[in-house]
């Protein structure tokens, strides 16, 4: 059955696994004291002009994010972020795990607003009980957003503003990073990413790797970070593998061209589902595609390809999502032609 449900459902990229059969039986430090990782972290700083940034290998999404935003903040402090992302709604409670709140806005196609966002700050700290309350200490978006969206590059930059008015860091997960600074809608460019935000990662586990995730500073990390990756369970003891495949990831700009196939299949699957009659749900303009659907042809279709339902539209309808991924193969898409 042809699969859409996800974009990790698929090992790696076979350069990885090439290379990580070729020094299967070599010997290197371990916790990412290893040549790989440093050579890694070496052509990240370069791909995103950023040469003093501290970078740092994770074994996973949910560990990244609960171990960045614990080590950024203070036990009275709380991550801003928009009710739709990602740390509130699909990570079990990892964040308040730590310790630390979700404070929520709203949100606007999976986008926090700028405008919002401050106005929020700003009664926040008008409010003479505030210290009472779970205080603000960093910021949290994703790009793209869980519906796919972007962030354009002004939306970023107001953002960033009123975080550097509020002295709060801004974290941006990049879970499907490749899949956003790949789009033909991102005005956004590699190089000029990282000074946007204090902190983001790369997600290599959505886009072509095994597993693991690079986090970026775009300085330098907070004190011991080390100490924190391992006390939140996020550090490999076998860091070489993190750091291969990253390395393997940012030869010859293999990540950034696997992300921009995924985008250019949901390209050809989105026109296929406009041509058959259906309306997107939300307008993504990246590798996950949201649609229409009644609740019998969803059933109908589960039947013959792998799918998500997404959320309740009406009585009658829901929202399903289609998502591909650096492995997918344009006949699959093709094939939903006659599917659907």
């Amino acid at each position: 059955m042809i699969s859409f449900e996800s974009d990790y459902t698929e090992g790696a990229h076979e350069s990885i696994i090439r290379r990580l059969a070729e020094t299967n039986m070599e010997q290197t430090p371990g916790y990412g004291l290893d040549h790989y990782c440093e050579s890694a972290k070496a052509k990240i700083r370069e791909a995103f002009a950023v040469h003093d940034a501290d970078v740092w290998f994770l074994v996973g999404g949910t560990q990244t994010n609960s171990t960045v935003i614990a080590s950024l903040l203070r036990e009275y402090q709380g991550v801003v972020a928009v009710d739709t992302g990602h740390i509130g709604v699909h990570e079990s409670g990892a964040v308040e795990y730590t310790g630390h709140k979700v404070l929520t806005l709203p949100d606007h196609g999976g986008k926090m607003d700028a405008t919002e966002l401050e106005a929020y700050l700003e009664a926040f700290y008008a409010d003479g009980t505030y210290e009472h309350m779970v205080i603000p200490g960093m910021v949290y978006i994703s790009f793209p957003t869980e519906y796919g969206t972007l962030y354009s590059k002004a939306e970023l930059r107001s953002i960033q503003a009123v975080c550097r008015k509020y002295s709060l860091p801004l974290f941006i997960d990049g879970a499907r990073l490749g899949y956003g600074l790949m789009s033909g809608s991102n005005d956004v460019s590699v190089k000029e990413f990282a000074s946007l935000c204090d902190v983001f990662y790369i997600g290599g586990t959505k886009v072509g790797a095994l597993f693991g995730e690079a986090v970026v500073f775009t300085h330098a990390a907070p004190a011991h970070f080390f100490t924190t990756i391992k006390q939140h369970g996020a550090l490999m003891a076998k860091g070489r593998m993190l750091g291969l495949q990253f390395d393997t990831l940012f030869t010859d700009g293999l990540y950034f061209r696997i992300a921009r196939h995924a985008d250019e299949m949901a390209s050809i699957l989105k026109g296929i589902f406009l041509e058959k009659g259906y309306r997107t749900f939300i307008d993504s303009p990246t590798n996950q595609q949201f649609f229409i659907m009644t609740r019998q042809r969803a059933a109908e279709l589960h039947a013959k390809v792998r799918f998500e339902d997404w959320c309740p539209v009406d009585e009658d309808r829901i929202a399903v999502r289609f998502v591909t991924s650096w492995a997918t193969k344009e006949e699959n898409v093709l094939a939903l032609r006659e599917i659907i």
